[in-house]
């Protein structure tokens, strides 16, 4: 389960998480080891927290190389990627490093900006060799079918898509490349339960990615999707523990991102705020390790633009915060008092 070492999890010295103001905390003298984790079926065992590349678009090659060595440096050797996005900085960064990490791609509905193909086997098998080439492997841990948000999508005719779980597209190609040994594990990463569900029942799904589901705003992964994931031995990566930047006082700029976002979530997010404010709490710090706590298999993935955010990262995965911080966090936003969370210290 997510929350079995949450209890040992020391508080170091601070090593760099920017203040939601902007200043920057001093360096470290003690660092703490992350817990490792079982990604479900699949045998992969991260450690807990790991690097994400999906908020990297306004950051500088340098900066992003910065972030990747600082990460694996600090443990997070489960790095997630995206196709086409920085690929080739992702390559550069670990050569000399490969066997050190986890690694992840995806195919995507959006690569090529053609809806129709880019889940044909085709396009699925293309998207895997510009990876590959990008990357500076002959071989990935685990690869997600991704951008299939919804089950009933291909009836939208505005859609123009095939469906990755079909005979003969994306799944059964992802299934003869993993013979081939190009690819170790299958997944999927999505924003709907019932999704990942479908993709689960075929069988040759090991991991599922979820984003928005799971997190300090919303816990409806909970029931949708982790019994299913317990039950079939399936790993699970939470993405945005964050909820997009909401849960750092930053607004969500970019429109399609604040569409995939309740409009009840911004509220209570402010009003988390002010609570860890009037409390002198870093809310950062329960976000993560309120995901870390998950009744399930599988480890947290935050979206990290910078090494300053990384080191943040690492500092809320492994500060202890006292029982009583979160028996008064979690009733006050009625919150489920979850047992992992309530072993620590008291204040």
């Amino acid at each position: 389960m997510f929350h079995n070492d949450l209890a040992s999890c020391g508080c170091p010295s601070s090593i760099g998480w920017p203040s939601i103001d902007g200043e920057r905390t001093g360096e470290t003298s003690e660092m703490k080891t992350l817990p490792r984790r079982r990604l479900g079926r699949s045998g992969l065992t991260p450690n807990a927290i790991g690097l994400g590349g999906a908020w990297w678009g306004g950051s500088t090659d340098s900066e992003i190389l910065a972030a990747i060595d600082r990460a694996i440096d600090l443990g997070m050797d489960f790095l997630d990627t995206y196709p086409g996005q920085n690929e080739e900085i992702w390559g550069r960064a670990l050569v000399g490093r490969r066997e050190q990490v986890f690694l992840q791609a995806k195919v995507s509905s959006h690569v090529h900006n053609d809806m129709r193909s880019n889940h044909t086997a085709s396009a699925t098998r293309r998207s895997l060799e510009n990876s590959l080439r990008a990357l500076q492997t002959d071989y990935l841990d685990s690869v997600l079918i991704h951008g299939y948000d919804q089950p009933d999508q291909f009836e939208d005719p505005d859609m123009d898509m095939v469906d990755p779980l079909a005979p003969g597209h994306a799944l059964e190609e992802l299934m003869k490349l993993r013979d081939q040994g190009v690819i170790r594990h299958i997944g999927i990463g999505a924003r709907s339960a019932a999704v990942h569900r479908r993709a689960i029942e075929t069988g040759q799904i090991e991991i599922v990615l979820t984003y928005l589901e799971y997190s300090l705003l919303t816990q409806v992964a909970d029931a949708d999707l982790f019994p299913l994931c317990r039950e079939r031995d399936v790993g699970v990566i939470l993405a945005s523990p964050l909820g997009m930047g909401l849960l750092t006082g930053r607004p969500v700029d970019d429109e399609d991102e604040r569409r995939k976002i309740p409009s009840t979530t911004e509220p209570t997010a402010n009003r988390m705020l002010e609570w860890c404010a009037e409390h002198s709490v870093d809310i950062r710090h329960l976000a993560i390790q309120y995901c870390l706590a998950a009744d399930v298999d599988g480890i947290v993935l935050p979206g990290q633009a910078s090494r300053a955010e990384v080191e943040g990262t690492y500092e809320a995965a492994t500060c202890e915060i006292p029982t009583d911080v979160w028996r008064q966090f979690l009733t006050n936003f009625s919150l489920p008092l979850n047992d992992a969370l309530l072993k620590g210290p008291s204040s």
